[in-house]
């Protein structure tokens, strides 16, 4: 990084106490004269460290959603004349920012269309809108791991899972007004105005402070591997692209299943091929955190319910976790480690299937916590059940 980058810290003094005077309903006007060097000066990592600080001080995640735009609108200017070196194709940043140009004139047709009337073509482009969930999800699930490994301020990202949470209630909203509706209402002129502002709004703060930040801070390692497990979440709007190719990929040997034992216990023994077959192929799908609660294996069935990535190995738990349900989580892993509850048990609709999911605590043969296991099983036809099936009967 440039000396003008290490040189910052007066910069994040000056940028945190605007934005407390922000948050405390002090004259803008004022605050702008006052740091006026500290913003006309501001680059993307200065906007990070603030809102580290702000959440090392306390500041809720909701604080922070309610004024951040109002930061984001004065700084806007400054941080478009920051000078990055931009993506290439193949590049998992370039598919991000690519996405959120058709994002961008999507949302740009919306408002045409209010301003043509015409009811018929908003509902079709806000039905496509929700499209974007890939483009969340690659965020969350894959970009998200890689930057906590990498970030010492990286607790902004949790505000920014959280916005995604708010773009998603607005989609549900928007949707269920539309079918109730019928035609433009106040209603959904409000609800459009609140998605328009927060939409937009994301793909400033991706394109301006967060793409900048990780193109200047994350390896060619890391970049190979998010680009390798994007396929499987999918992309949003445009076609799949080629993987990011690489010189010097190890290639394994493929060996022999039943001589190459790769574990051995008392009741039996398996290849790593087979073990890895037997996992994925239970009816549910698994999650494994630590002690330490770090994210340590998952399966991979056919049909996750949840999204998973390899970036989340070694992940804390914690940061799987949008911030509004971060303080069950706690809860959930605080009693488990007291001994207090071994299981924790929740069910839902979900993709049209009923799903239960549960928690258990691990323990090892001394009654030492080890961990939680996570398991997720659709149990639509089992809840059908009902009499006997036996063997003989089966056609």
């Amino acid at each position: 990084m440039s000396e003008f980058i290490n040189n910052s810290e007066n910069r994040v003094k000056s940028l945190l106490q605007f934005s407390l005077g922000i948050i405390n309903g002090e004259n803008g006007t004022q605050l702008i004269e006052q740091h006026k060097d500290a913003l006309e000066n501001i680059i993307p990592y200065d906007m990070i460290e603030m809102e580290d600080r702000q959440i090392k001080m306390g500041i809720t995640t909701e604080t922070i959603k309610q004024h951040i735009e109002k930061i984001i609108n004065v700084i806007n200017p400054y941080l478009e004349q920051y000078n990055w070196e931009k993506p290439d194709e193949g590049h998992p940043i370039y598919y991000l920012m690519l996405e959120n140009i058709e994002i961008e004139k999507i949302l740009n047709k919306i408002k045409k269309t209010l301003k043509d009337q015409d009811f018929k073509k908003m509902t079709e482009l806000t039905t496509k809108l929700s499209d974007t969930e890939k483009h969340y999800l690659r965020k969350e699930n894959i970009l998200f791991p890689y930057l906590e490994k990498i970030w010492d301020n990286y607790r902004p990202l949790s505000v920014m899972w959280s916005l995604h949470d708010d773009i998603r209630r607005i989609w549900k909203n928007l949707a269920l007004q539309i079918k109730e509706d019928g035609k433009f209402t106040p209603g959904i002129y409000k609800t459009l105005g609140e998605l328009f502002f927060l939409m937009y709004g994301m793909i400033f703060k991706e394109n301006l402070i967060v793409y900048p930040i990780a193109m200047e801070t994350v390896d060619e390692e890391h970049w190979y591997k998010m680009q390798k497990q994007s396929a499987e979440l999918g992309y949003s709007y445009i076609k799949e692209p080629n993987m990011l190719m690489r010189t010097n990929v190890n290639k394994s040997k493929p060996g022999n299943a039943l001589k190459d034992i790769f574990w051995k216990v008392e009741t039996g023994e398996l290849s790593k091929e087979q073990l890895e077959l037997l996992l994925n192929h239970l009816p549910f799908d698994i999650t494994f955190v630590d002690e330490n609660d770090e994210v340590r294996y998952f399966s991979r069935p056919h049909d996750r319910f949840f999204p998973r990535s390899p970036a989340i190995v070694g992940r804390k738990v914690q940061n799987c976790h949008p911030p509004e349900s971060v303080h069950i989580v706690e809860k959930i892993i605080s009693e488990f480690k007291a001994g207090k509850k071994d299981v924790a048990s929740f069910w839902l609709h979900m993709k049209g299937k009923f799903v239960l999911i549960r928690y258990y605590a691990m323990h090892d043969d001394a009654k030492k916590y080890k961990g939680i296991l996570e398991v997720g099983q659709d149990i639509t036809e089992i809840k059908k059940m009902d009499g006997e099936k036996r063997l003989l009967d089966w056609e």
